[in-house]
């Protein structure tokens, strides 16, 4: 089942709304002593989560099939870069990992219940009712600390049907609390749409930063731009690459582009520097341009983790009425709050 995006949460007595956590969405089997974890696009992820996989098979019953979000809780709530960590091919790595960090699996959906009887064509309502029956008697009972867990742990995830409380964790999450990656809306009559954006939408957080232009990369086809490379100062004076944007029309890249190399200086970035390009880069993209700290562009992104942006972030406009020692990374430095406390809070 997945979601539509959409600009606002849809109200009214039919919908049933969840939060985005930050993580890898997981459909998990258990089948006697079997237990077996799959991606959205199918793929085997158990090697990666043996912690998991450990947790499902203690917990009470025979078979299910549930739904849900495989995370890694820290200090400042979910790291996806953790998370990411935890794909990798060598089991002892996945080990130490798994020591340092454990996961957490966050259920939101039941397909299948402790008879392995299938439930996908029941309405969302009765599904999730099913699933708190389960989980007040299944599920491993767990303190989850700022710090994050100390344990491997599945956990239900929290719903409400008043839209007002939905819209809080929204804006609580634009506010950067840390693991909260938007919310989710689900239609409450509609039975399990696998396959299909039909009966669930979901809204981002997004936000806005101010950046310092501290570099660029040609396009792989033309002589123009093909992304600027972005930059925040720390406490210290030292400019960090976080990210990039590409966002931009041709014509805009042509225009840009002879501005840019004016500003070509070495060292661009006087901290954490750009790496080397990505798989997909031609020859000419092998190396970035380092430029003068003069530009400032307004960017909007909708994760910030680890020090940069996850994704690309979209360009909003330049901003020539401020100083690029203005862009500090406190713009975006998380509250201090995570959204962990919601799934012991509920």
């Amino acid at each position: 089942m997945e979601a539509a995006s959409v600009e606002t949460l849809p109200a009214g007595a039919g919908w049933q709304y969840e939060p985005k956590w930050d993580g890898f969405r997981c459909i998990a089997f258990r089948s006697g002593k079997s237990v077996d974890l799959r991606s959205k696009a199918g793929r085997p992820l158990a090697r990666y989560f043996p912690d998991i996989v450990d947790a499902l098979h203690a917990l009470p019953i025979g078979d299910a099939v549930l739904d849900g979000e495989l995370a890694i809780p820290t200090r400042d709530g979910l790291s996806f870069d953790d998370l990411l960590q935890r794909i990798h091919p060598a089991a002892s790595r996945v080990r130490t990992l798994v020591a340092e960090h454990a996961a957490v699996y966050i259920v939101f959906d039941l397909l299948a219940d402790a008879q392995g009887r299938s439930l996908v064509r029941l309405r969302l309502g009765a599904r999730r009712a099913r699933l708190e029956t389960l989980a007040a008697t299944a599920f491993e009972r767990v303190a989850i600390p700022r710090a994050g867990l100390e344990a491997a742990a599945i956990v239900l995830s929290p719903v409400t049907r008043d839209a007002r409380v939905a819209t809080r964790w929204l804006k609580r999450g634009s506010s950067g609390w840390g693991g909260l990656d938007g919310v989710i809306a689900k239609a409450l009559d509609l039975p399990y749409q696998s396959g299909t954006r039909t009966g669930m939408q979901k809204v981002k957080n997004l936000r806005t930063a101010d950046c310092v232009v501290g570099g660029f990369r040609y396009a792989s086809r033309g002589g123009a731009v093909g992304s600027l490379l972005l930059g925040l100062y720390d406490t210290d004076g030292l400019l960090h690459h976080v990210g990039f944007t590409s966002g931009m029309s041709a014509s805009t890249r042509a225009e840009l582009t002879p501005r840019l190399v004016r500003l070509i200086k070495p060292p661009g970035f006087t901290g954490r520097a750009p790496g080397g390009p990505s798989r997909w880069s031609t020859r000419r993209t092998d190396e970035w341009q380092p430029l003068a700290p003069k530009l400032v562009v307004e960017v909007q992104y909708d994760h910030f983790s680890d020090g940069r942006f996850r994704h690309g972030t979209g360009f909003v406009r330049w901003r020539p009425d401020k100083a690029p020692r203005q862009c500090t990374m406190d713009q975006i430095a998380p509250t201090g709050q995570s959204a962990l406390g919601l799934l012991t809070s509920h």
